[in-house]
């Protein structure tokens, strides 16, 4: 024979179920907001002033990138609107997972030729590179760029 079900027993229930749930989501709120801030820049507004202004210096620099992660080095080609190698003065990256800050490094990249290249260790799945190089002018070249890596 079970025991009858009493108004206790079902206050119990409920705030056991809402306090789960409760948990939960303090849990999750607190990992989402430890992992990916969700900033991408400290001011989009200060930001958006220059915005049009960025995209086409960087659009009439006539740059393509080709952007590729093999045998534990990322390489990166830039080249100009004539497809010969870019006169880039400067190269600096920071390279994470899209979710989470924890695995972030800034490689150092070298010039070999016409390619950079930097040694790293990335892990299977997606990551991201913030990339930005600068002509010898000073004009900023900045993309996102994201990475498969396949095991």
């Amino acid at each position: 024979m079970t025991a009858p079900l009493t108004g206790r027993k079902v206050l119990a229930i409920a705030v056991t179920f809402f306090g789960i749930i409760f948990i939960v989501n303090f849990f999750m709120a607190y990992k989402a907001v430890g992992t990916f801030p969700g900033l991408e820049v400290k001011n989009s507004y200060v930001a958006s002033q220059s915005f049009d202004r960025d995209r086409a210096a960087q659009e009439a620099l006539g740059w393509t990138l080709e952007a590729t992660y093999q045998d534990g080095r990322l390489l990166l080609d830039f080249r100009d609107a004539a497809g010969q190698p870019a006169p880039v003065s400067e190269v600096s990256a920071l390279v994470g997972r899209t979710t989470s800050r924890g695995e972030d490094f800034t490689p150092e990249f070298i010039q070999l030729g016409s390619v950079y290249e930097a040694p790293a260790s990335l892990g299977h799945g997606k990551w991201m590179m913030q990339l930005e190089a600068f002509a010898e002018d000073g004009t900023r070249f900045h993309q996102r760029i994201d990475l498969f890596v396949r095991e």
